[in-house]
C-alpha cells in the first residue's frame, strides 16, 4: 500500500545550500529559523498548547536529496567518509524514502496576518525544506541519559579558533544583531563544515558558503579559520 504525504509547511533558515549545513540538529545552537504552516494547516487552533513545550520533533523531507535508486550502505562523515555502514544505521540524507528528522528549540509560536510562525533555533535544515509533520519533545519518554550512540558517542571536536578579517568584522558589525551572527558563524566554522573526506586545506584557497543574504567566505590558516568577507551575493 502506498501512501501519499502533503507537507504541512516550509522551513526559511539561513542555510542557502547544502554545503556549511551541521550535520546534526542542536549543535549551533544560534541557527535561527522559521516553520510557516502552509494552507490549510495553518489555523490558529492547530498549534493551541503547543507554546508550553520547549522542543519539538520536525518531520521532513530531504528535497535536495531525492535519489531514483537507493543505496543499502553509506559512506557516514563522521566515519571520515571512507567506512561504510548501513544506511539504517546512519542518518545520511540518501535513504529509500528522504525522510528526516530533527529536535529543534521552539523559541516561539506566532499567528500574524493569516501565518502560522513557529520559530525555531538549533536548526540543521536547508531552506525551503517541506516539513511534513510537527511532534512536542517530551522529556520523560524522548530522553535517555544512558542511551549507546554507536559510532558518533559525542558531539564533533572544535578543530579550529574562528577569527574574524578587518574587512568582515565591519561588515558583520554593519547588520542587524551582529552578535548573534557572530556566534553563528563561529560554531558553524569552528568544526569545519568541509567534507570529511577533504583532507588537509588548500594553503590560500578561500571557501564559501551562502548564508542569509551573503556568501560568507573563509580560509584556513594553520589552526585558525578567518572570516575574509560577508560578501554580496551575485544575482543571476
Amino acid at each position: 500500500m502506498k501512501y501519499q504525504i502533503e507537507p504541512i509547511g516550509i522551513i526559511h533558515s539561513p542555510y542557502k545550500e547544502k554545503f556549511g549545513i551541521p550535520r546534526q540538529p542542536g549543535l549551533i545552537k544560534e541557527a535561527r529559523a522559521q516553520l510557516v504552516l502552509s494552507p490549510p494547516y495553518n489555523r490558529p487552533e492547530a498549534v493551541v498548547g503547543l507554546e508550553g513545550y520547549s522542543h519539538i520533533w520536525i518531520q521532513f523531507v530531504f528535497h535536495q536529496a531525492i535519489r531514483s535508486e537507493w543505496q543499502p550502505m553509506v559512506r557516514p562523515p563522521r566515519l571520515g567518509g571512507n567506512k561504510r555502514v548501513g544506511v539504517f544505521a546512519s542518518r545520511s540524507p540518501f535513504r529509500p524514502n528522504p525522510i528526516g528528522l530533527s529536535v529543534v528549540k521552539l523559541e516561539g509560536v506566532r499567528c500574524e496576518n493569516g501565518e502560522v510562525i513557529l520559530d525555531l533555533s538549533g536548526i540543521d535544515l536547508l531552506d525551503g525544506t517541506p516539513v511534513i509533520d510537527i511532534k512536542p519533545y517530551v522529556v520523560y519518554v524522548d530522553s535517555i541519559p544512558d542511551a549507546c550512540s554507536g559510532f558518533a558517542p559525542v558531539a564533533p571536536a572544535v578543530k579550529y579558533t574562528v577569527d574574524f578579517s578587518e574587512r568582515a568584522r565591519k561588515q558583520l558589525l554593519a547588520r542587524q544583531d551582529s552578535a548573534q551572527l557572530e556566534a553563528f558563524i563561529t560554531h558553524l566554522l569552528e568544526t569545519d563544515p568541509r567534507p570529511a573526506y577533504s583532507g588537509e586545506p588548500d594553503p590560500g584557497r578561500v571557501y564559501g558558503i551562502l548564508l542569509y543574504d551573503f556568501d560568507l567566505r573563509w580560509e584556513i590558516v594553520a589552526d585558525r579559520i578567518i572570516v575574509c568577507e560577508l560578501a554580496e551575493v551575485e544575482s543571476d
